[in-house]
């Protein structure tokens, strides 16, 4: 991989549940950095991996060669295709792999397990290594070499905005969220700002659950990011009406995500 930065790859962008055209929640960043032998290597991280997310994977990536999983928050279309990455990484021709990092909320693992009818122990432990994001926004998970920031966000379930920086350059990811300090601070100076949009500003929303068009151009001007990305859109909205709204509020470089696209970071 020769990019300047890093690179997204957009697997799936269906907002709440999978669309016609895309799965649900799931982005893949991959970066260069130390082997560990004195080598380099590409690393590949997947910010969530929601409901139909692991088939398209395949498109883009071998999913055994993942080097984590970062889970915004424990709803369906942003952590539930975990369960068959599980039998994959378990059952898998060559072998049971290695267990890999990941990293999510408090209850990930029992989340998880409940969701594929396993026992509590060891639910998926023998195939994942769940880790919760640390107590402090201020302290880094590191995975090669990508530097993450969990930031506190704003929905009817504990969720998190995450601050990804790898090679010099940032990306800020909303998860899912209303506006809120939290999805300010993971976003602030990010070279790209990939942000949900899943409701309207012309319909009666209800509150602390979800940004708008306009909500996202809005934290993409105040936070001075260089390029904003909507996703997130729910099938039964036409996604433009999420881009006609940000771009009332953001002049910067501004795209609706949609599924095998691209982006330098």
């Amino acid at each position: 991989m020769s990019v300047d930065g890093f690179r997204l790859t957009v697997v799936g962008c269906a907002g709440s549940y999978p669309g016609p055209a895309s799965p649900a929640s799931c982005y893949l960043l991959e970066a260069d950095g130390p082997d560990g032998e004195g080598g380099t290597r590409t690393w590949r991280i997947l910010l969530d991996l929601g409901n139909g997310a692991l088939g398209a994977l395949h498109n883009h990536a071998d999913p055994l060669e993942i080097d984590a999983v970062l889970v915004s928050h424990l709803h369906a279309d942003h952590c539930l295709d975990l369960c068959g990455y599980y039998v994959l990484r378990k059952y898998h021709p060559t072998g049971a792999q290695p267990r890999i990092p990941v990293w999510g909320p408090d209850g990930a693992a029992d989340r998880l397990a409940r969701a594929y009818d396993l026992p509590l122990d060891p639910g998926m432990t023998e195939e994942f290594d769940f880790r919760e994001y640390p107590a402090s926004a201020d302290e880094a998970v590191e995975v090669g070499p990508f530097r993450i920031e969990a930031h506190e966000a704003y929905h009817p379930v504990t969720a998190f905005a995450l601050r990804v920086s790898a090679a010099g350059r940032t990306l800020a990811y909303s998860g899912d969220t209303a506006p809120c300090r939290g999805l300010e601070h993971a976003a602030s100076g990010a070279h790209l700002l990939l942000a949900e949009a899943a409701f309207r500003s012309v319909d009666e929303n209800p509150p602390g659950v979800h940004l708008t068009g306009a909500d996202a151009g809005a934290t993409a001007r105040r936070a001075g990011v260089e390029q904003l990305v909507l996703t997130h859109v729910p099938a039964w909205f036409d996604p433009l009406d999420a881009y006609d709204e940000a771009v009332t509020e953001f002049d910067g470089p501004t795209w609706v995500a949609s599924a095998g696209a691209v982006y330098s970071v």
